[in-house]
């Protein structure tokens, strides 16, 4: 089926929108503190799913739930009616297995789980868009048909985008949109880009093995430490050497654990740390020499090694002709000012699934209090200002709206 052409909103439509959006705020608020303070982690977002369902069920929507967690909506015309497929608006529900000290009264009630990375206002958002876009198909204002795809388990691999795939989630959709908090812009703004917007994020887990032995004669056995403590200095050196200097890759360790004593070489070890790259070319490449050069390394210092790479998500790469629709969109409701250039994350972001079966894009929601202060993602004291709510919930209805 065709992709319809882009028109500009209507100056109807807008205001319809910023009406719509401003008098659900207050409610839309609420049921983010909610949220808030009953968080879930990955796979165990039954609540979360619930209200989230109740909310559509209650607006005369008919909201569907997916085989476990989560859920999807279809709303505005078929797409028989329409001429062509769906776009999809998506959320992340699951929350971090954080302590929550942001001592607001809506703080987590959970001990050790904390909505730390903002989905909690993703899910809020997207939910709020939902109901906005109803009252514009109610009115004749939505020419094309939507679906609200509302994800479990962003935060873990294997993450629920690809579950959700399986589960027929882009079944009759053409394109995909998502927004992401983001402390590094002020609220009232968000910003996007073409291509890359987060990166490939990977897992490395080295092994290393020797036959241990006492300090005073490393010559009689294998120095394992001394040779963990080379492949930690030598694989991000080795990358920095061997990709394009223009490429974004970084290679970081996490976690070093070998031995106990002070005078006794250790018979095993083990390194973890996370590969980032910038895009997908590069992602393929630093993996290979990765392989390649582990075994080189345990070689030198006669030492057993076993490389585990595990596989995370793929760069988001942003289309052109999407970026273009939500560019569009935001500066409609938001103004020209209000829209920025994003700047490309080393995070990973799972929606890359999404990107790999239809075209799409994710952009980033302001949440930073103006003089307030700064928290970044994945931190218990991160506290987003609700201001963003309004903001993104006028600009995915605006999106949807121009589809």
């Amino acid at each position: 089926m065709p992709i319809p052409p882009t028109e500009p909103l209507p100056a109807t439509t807008v205001a319809a929108i910023a009406e719509a959006t401003e008098r659900l705020t207050d409610k839309l608020i609420n049921i983010r503190r909610d949220l808030h303070r009953h968080p879930e982690t990955a796979r165990q977002e039954v609540r979360t799913t619930s209200v989230v369902l109740r909310q559509l069920a209650e607006a005369g929507l008919d909201p569907v739930p997916f085989q476990h967690t989560g859920l999807r909506c279809d709303l505005g015309p078929s797409i028989e009616q329409a001429g062509w497929p769906r776009l999809a608006l998506r959320a992340d529900l699951d929350a971090l297995p954080l302590p929550d000290r942001t001592g607001k009264p809506w703080r987590s009630v959970k001990d050790g789980t904390a909505h730390a990375c903002g989905h909690d206002v993703h899910t809020t958002v997207v939910l709020g868009a939902g109901l906005v876009l109803a009252e514009l198909h109610r009115d004749g204002l939505l020419r094309s048909p939507v679906r609200l795809l509302f994800q479990p388990a962003e935060e873990v691999q294997p993450s629920g985008a690809q579950e959700l795939i399986a589960q027929g989630a882009l079944d009759g959709v053409n394109r995909i949109v998502a927004l992401h908090c983001d402390p590094r812009y002020q609220v009232g703004t968000v910003a996007i880009k073409t291509g890359s917007i987060t990166s490939a994020a990977d897992l490395i887990t080295i092994y290393a093995y020797g036959d241990g032995g006492h300090t005073s004669r490393p010559q009689l056995t294998q120095d394992l430490v001394f040779a963990t403590a080379e492949m930690l200095i030598q694989l991000p050196a080795v990358l920095d050497r061997r990709l394009d200097p223009r490429s974004v890759v970084g290679l970081t360790w996490g976690a070093v654990h070998a031995g106990e004593a002070p005078n006794a070489i250790p018979s095993s070890a083990v390194i973890k740390g996370t590969l980032r790259a910038g895009d997908i070319r590069t992602w393929h490449q630093a993996a290979e020499i990765i392989a390649e050069t582990v075994p080189l390394i345990a070689q030198q210092y006669g030492i057993r090694a076993e490389l585990n790479h595990q596989r995370g998500v793929p760069p988001v790469v942003n289309d052109p002709a999407v970026t273009g629709l939500v560019s569009a969109a935001a500066r409609a409701v938001l103004g020209s000012n209000n829209v920025l250039v994003a700047e490309q994350s080393m995070g990973g972001e799972d929606f890359a699934w999404y990107l790999r079966e239809v075209p799409g894009a994710l952009m980033r929601l302001g949440v930073r209090t103006p003089g307030g202060p700064v928290f970044d993602l994945h931190q218990s004291e991160f506290d987003p200002d609700e201001g963003a709510i309004a903001v993104g919930v006028a600009t995915l209805a605006a999106t949807a709206a121009s589809a």
